[in-house]
């Protein structure tokens, strides 16, 4: 057996409880990037879970959760790419009349969510979220401002 690991053999239990909670972010600009790692960790601290995978995830389509350095000049470069990968304005159907009943004309931004993605796994030992020296957890709002939901549920014990 591997030092530090735990393995559970057949027949035997282990309880593992789910938690859920969410927090509300209300976003000022159309896209807005933020570090969202300490209202991340300040709601699964509140869970009391010690050791476990925390699945971080928006409630929307046109943001996006990710881990990655949240460091201006990378935020920058981020930004960047996804305007020149996903120009705001470029044909989309989605924000044709004639055939999408869409009115925000927001297509760009559902697609910046789908490359991006909407949802993080991050484990939980001894109460704190495990990532690494540079890691945090993203948020993108890709279709502001407006208010959105991040849930959290917490497998573990």
């Amino acid at each position: 057996m591997v030092e530090g690991i735990q393995a559970v053999r057949r027949g035997e239990s282990t309880t593992m409880k789910v938690y859920n909670t969410s927090f509300t972010l209300s976003t000022d600009e159309r896209t807005e990037i933020s570090d969202i790692t300490k209202l991340v960790r300040d709601a699964v601290q509140q869970l009391a879970v010690t050791t476990g995978i925390a699945l971080v995830n928006t409630l929307h389509t046109t943001c996006a959760l990710f881990v990655n350095e949240f460091q201006s000049a990378l935020i920058d470069d981020l930004r960047s790419l996804i305007e020149r990968l996903v120009p705001e304005r470029d044909g989309y159907r989605h924000d044709d009349p004639r055939v999408s009943d869409c009115e925000r004309g927001n297509a760009h931004s559902h697609l910046r969510a789908a490359l991006l993605g909407r949802n993080v796994a991050v484990g939980v030992n001894n109460g704190e979220l495990t990532l690494g020296r540079f890691q945090s957890v993203i948020f993108a709002e890709l279709d502001g401002p407006r208010k959105r939901e991040i849930s959290i549920q917490v497998i573990g014990e």
